[in-house]
């Protein structure tokens, strides 16, 4: 099997970011886009953090 990439994957960038601002557009005009409340935002950022920093470590507690 070929590792070649495909589709998507094999465009430049640029063209890559073309199709994806269309797609935001499309959705927002619909009216079927989500927006981030501040809440939302928040638990995403932990979580976020959690899986890119190891969120298995305990927190340091300061005296």
């Amino acid at each position: 099997m070929s590792t070649k990439q495909r589709g998507f994957a094999s465009m430049n960038p640029e063209k890559q970011r073309e199709i994806a601002r269309k797609g935001g557009r499309a959705a927002h005009e619909k009216g079927t886009a989500h927006e981030w409340d501040s809440e939302e935002a928040r638990v995403a950022g932990r979580k976020g953090g959690e899986a890119s920093h190891g969120g298995g470590r305990k927190r340091r507690t300061t005296r």
